[in-house]
């Protein structure tokens, strides 16, 4: 029988469930825990400066406004300045690729509708460096490089959209610069995307596009408002750490899918939930300098970022943002009122913690492209009573492919605590009851890459 479809038998006490030992000793049972980055990551972190990062801000803090309504015919103010300067850089990084990286203007008409009182056109920017391995295997990162004043119609005032978002649009650029040289396995996608402030139509476009080609995506980040770590507004600096926001249930679950979580659980156990658990095992750590907090939750109350495009068309997806805002640098007029500065200014960005930031960003991105893909089709036998477990899945088509390993946890941990290698198989079965804890499983490549989990579905 071919190796990708034998099954394989582990027996494993509750005693040693319960231990948290699985048979084994902790470190090897597992490989769970911080990952530490491979030399080539290590230097991919280096190359990501704080300097270029703070001239991109500049230049397009200069534009006056990027107001998705703001002119898109003049050379030096507006969006389409904007758009054609971005345009411009990424061509200028993808020169240094060899080939990989192609960048395209990614224009569409916007009818009349809400925040949109004239049929306009919208531009995003799209760089894509292809990967050499499963080029059809896709990471996108985004960041909107429109901006806007208190009045969202408001498309002439000076908008300068510092930290909204000119810092998420300096964070995929600098990470397009520095990956052009570089040559991933899997495919990573470099979107700085427009119409976020009237309502996500430029990310809503690009992921639509995505899907109607059938697009594999299989994460996609948004970095909005990752601009310091320092509130200015006398609190703690947290200049450490940058939030994740992750979702739990699926936005795009179907009422189907939701009768059988209301059943036997998973709403910690979503694609962009173990999506979450993968970018903070590979990128907090000393080579980023940050701490990823996730935070579990789709987005800020009140508020929405362009990753929920992709979550409404069912692809796993999560937004960055900085850990304390503050709401008089944002959506305001530029002004001084009663001796407090308002506006969205370049002087209250940090360049280093934007550095930071990027790099938290390369880690995810790099590890993600250089692991196999996350397992498809995990389901779980429910078709007889038993007490144990037989899990199957598809096999990955990745040429260095080494096996998978069986991840579990009890039902009330938040993160995955035991883990055991199971060899190139595709269906196991495991002596512990799926009735008392939550299984995963993840795919593991020769250099001992390992994809983010997949939790399974009930399946007859």
């Amino acid at each position: 029988m071919a190796k990708s479809t034998r099954r394989t038998f582990l027996t494993v006490s509750a005693a040693a469930v319960a231990a948290g030992v699985s048979g084994e000793t902790p470190a090897l049972a597992a490989g769970l825990g911080h990952h530490s980055p491979s030399p080539g990551l290590r230097a991919i972190l280096r190359e990501i400066d704080p300097r270029r990062i703070e001239a991109t801000i500049r230049r397009l803090v200069a534009f006056g406004t990027r107001h998705t309504l703001s002119a898109q015919d003049d050379p030096v103010r507006g969006i389409g300045a904007a758009r054609d300067w971005i345009f411009a850089e990424l061509q200028r990084y993808a020169a240094t690729s060899g080939g990989r990286m192609t960048v395209q203007l990614q224009s569409f008409v916007q009818p009349v509708s809400n925040r949109i009182p004239v049929p306009t056109r919208i531009t995003n920017v799209v760089a894509t460096l292809r990967g050499s391995v499963t080029p059809d295997r896709l990471y996108v990162v985004t960041g909107h490089y429109d901006s806007r004043v208190t009045d969202v119609m408001n498309a002439t005032a000076d908008a300068p959209g510092a930290d909204d978002d000119a810092s998420g649009v300096a964070v995929i650029m600098e990470l397009a610069r520095v990956l052009a040289t570089r040559s991933p396995e899997a495919t990573i996608v470099f979107a700085a995307v427009a119409g976020e402030e009237q309502g996500l139509y430029g990310s809503d476009h690009l992921a639509q596009s995505f899907k109607d080609a059938g697009a594999d995506i299989q994460a996609a980040f948004s970095n909005d408002i990752v601009g310091t770590g320092d509130a200015h507004d006398g609190t703690p600096d947290d200049p450490h750490t940058v939030r994740l926001f992750v979702e739990g249930v699926p936005t795009s679950e179907t009422p189907a899918q939701a009768a059988i979580r209301q059943s036997v659980g998973g709403e910690n156990d979503g694609p962009s939930r173990q999506l979450g658990r993968f970018v903070h095992d590979v990128a907090s750590n000393g080579q980023t300098g940050m701490r990823v907090r996730q935070i579990w939750r789709r987005d800020r109350y009140l508020r929405g970022s362009d990753h929920i495009s992709f979550l409404l068309r069912g692809y796993p997806a999560a937004r960055f943002t900085e850990p304390r805002e503050n709401f008089a640098h944002e959506h305001q007029d530029v002004r001084v009122e009663n001796g407090v500065q308002y506006g969205d200014l370049i002087e209250f960005c940090d360049f280093g913690y934007i550095a930071r930031v990027a790099r938290v960003n390369a880690a995810a991105l790099w590890s993600l492209a250089q692991a196999p893909g996350t397992p498809k089709g995990v389901v779980i036998d429910t078709t007889q009573l038993t007490n144990a477990t037989t899990l199957r899945w598809q096999p990955n088509p990745e040429p260095d492919l080494d096996g998978y390993e069986i991840l579990w946890r009890e039902t009330t941990a938040p993160d995955w605590t035991n883990a055991r290698r199971v060899g190139n198989v595709t269906t196991v079965t495991i002596d512990l009851s799926k009735d008392n804890v939550f299984f995963g499983v993840r795919a593991i490549d020769r250099s001992g890459n390992r994809s983010p989990a997949a939790a399974p579905q009930p399946s007859s």
